[in-house]
């Protein structure tokens, strides 16, 4: 027997909710007791098995410091020129992955130590893109 799936849209709009509350620092524990819900609820928000009403969003984007709009970017419906990013960027800031590099990239305050690490990043990519041509 399977369960109902969640909507997409509460998916996308979880994932872009985890994305800005790990880039804010900000812990599901910390986020759940500014607005009185537990972490585990945040975290059924940010899965996206539970829906959150519009008061509750409002809530969670004044906590975070962000204008509700940002949540539903590039959402299915909405053009990928509206985010004004690639499907795949956003694909990977919305990843666990992606959202750990990007909190950890923008920790780093020195511009020749950050375009190092792009430029490396870079060489990667293109080596590994030879080796998948091969």
């Amino acid at each position: 027997m399977t369960g109902k799936q969640p909507n997409p849209i509460d998916v996308h709009v979880g994932k872009r909710l985890r994305m800005w509350r790990t880039e804010r620092e900000i812990s599901r524990i910390t986020l759940g007791e500014a607005i009185g819900l537990t972490d585990q609820q945040i975290q059924k928000y940010e899965k996206g098995t539970n829906r959150i009403g519009a008061s509750r969003l409002q809530q969670i984007c004044a906590v975070l410091e962000i204008p509700v709009s940002f949540l539903f970017e590039g959402a299915l419906g909405s053009s990928p020129s509206e985010s004004g990013m690639p499907q795949d960027i956003i694909d990977f800031m919305e990843s666990e992955e992606g959202v750990r590099f990007v909190a950890a990239f923008s920790r780093i305050t020195d511009r020749k130590m950050r375009r190092g690490i792009a430029r490396l990043a870079g060489r990667i990519a293109e080596h590994v893109g030879r080796i998948s041509e091969a």
